[in-house]
């Protein structure tokens, strides 16, 4: 799985041509969650609540980008 991103310890990674709805995979630590890219809302996992916000606030300024992948 493609790493796109790196940040606070935080990895985020895609498929590109994963199952519906689109989304990405967000590791922090022993944690992983799936982020709708739509909606920025976990589908799937658990991120400790500090990790999930970052991600969310990373997800929304680059959405557009990730609707694209």
């Amino acid at each position: 799985m493609p790493e796109i991103s790196r940040f606070f310890g935080i990895v985020i990674k895609i498929y590109y041509e994963d199952h519906p709805p689109p989304h990405f995979h967000a590791e922090y630590g022993e944690h992983e969650a799936l982020i709708d890219i739509r909606t920025l809302v976990v589908i799937g996992g658990h991120l400790p609540p500090r990790a999930l916000g970052l991600v969310v606030e990373w997800a929304s300024q680059h959405q557009t980008q990730l609707l694209v992948l």
